[in-house]
């Protein structure tokens, strides 16, 4: 049996504060008779005295000394996990690391952290990019514990959240000449350069649900990692890109580029957010999901409600 026991450090702590047995007694919610038994048995199980007898206010000898230094180490600790405790088995408090494969994802996203924080200010957050390696199967490791994607993958014990459904559309220059054309076709893209963030082509909605389908590939590719790069390198002419209409909003208004749908009836998917099954249930993740579809409704033009997936 361990010598010294947290209710041990209590009592000490609250003899030290209150002066004597009747008040600690009190503070710790025991009777004075049972207190006195707390305080001889600590004192039998080290073999020396923590208390200076008929001391007022109560007096400690060294050992007692020593062991309330060990108390302000340890008790406010316990309180702290106590508390955590409590706030998990509530709900109140958890763990998301995010990863986004896209940057035009932190437009919306970055507003729904701040709501989000408000009311669940206990879970840690934490953010990181996609780019530079695959977060989904990261998530089933458990090394990750939200991806925001378009592109599910089928992994065990991972469940996708449709957020909301968006359009794909092709930004070309002003003076570009597909910006005269009103639909974009996949052989419209055979001869130009292609501005892409750095990811695998099958993973890119352009590639995916229109090009290979067709069996069309442009001339060139090229990659940049920031929306507002790829833009820029769009508007000076260096090529062609396909976005997220939520994500040019901003980008068609002020003129920098134009935006053509692609294909007769446009190319629409959904945006999820990843999780693990076994944190589905948890209620600060389902709150931030339900934040992250009412946030972007409520801030991002174009989308529709999602799709089941």
């Amino acid at each position: 049996m361990a010598r010294i026991e947290v209710k041990h450090l209590r009592t000490l702590s609250a003899l030290r504060d209150c002066g004597s047995l009747v008040d600690a007694a009190q503070q710790v919610h025991l009777t004075q008779s049972a207190l006195s038994h707390q305080l001889k048995e600590l004192e039998d199980r080290l073999g020396q005295p923590v208390v200076i007898r008929k001391s007022k206010p109560i007096k400690f000898t060294k050992s007692g000394e020593r062991l309330l230094q060990l108390a302000d180490q340890m008790l406010p600790a316990v309180e702290q996990a106590e508390q955590d405790i409590v706030r998990m088995a509530e709900g109140k408090q958890g763990r998301l690391h995010i990863a986004i494969e896209c940057h035009s994802c932190f437009d919306w996203l970055m507003p729904t952290i701040d709501e989000y924080r408000e009311d669940w200010p206990d879970v840690e957050i934490d953010l990181i990019s996609g780019f530079n390696f695959d977060p989904l199967p990261a998530l089933a490791r458990a090394e990750l514990d939200l991806v925001i994607t378009s592109d599910p993958q089928n992994l065990p014990g991972i469940r996708y959240v449709p957020l909301f459904q968006y359009e794909a559309l092709l930004c070309v220059a002003k003076d570009h000449d597909l910006a005269k054309k009103p639909v974009i076709t996949p052989q419209d893209l055979a001869t130009e350069t292609l501005i892409t963030y750095p990811v695998e082509h099958s993973r890119l909605d352009v590639f995916k649900y229109f090009l290979l389908p067709a069996n069309v590939l442009p001339t060139h590719i090229r990659t940049a990692e920031l929306t507002i790069m790829i833009i820029q390198l769009v508007a000076s002419g260096r090529g062609v890109c396909a976005l997220p209409n939520w994500g040019i909003t901003d980008y068609l208004e002020k003129g920098y580029v134009v935006a053509r749908s692609l294909g007769e009836d446009g190319i629409w998917t959904n945006l999820y957010a990843a999780i693990r099954d076994d944190h589905a249930d948890a209620p600060y993740m389902e709150e931030f999901i339900n934040t992250a579809r009412e946030c972007s409704q409520r801030n991002l033009r174009g989308i529709l409600e999602p799709e089941e997936f």
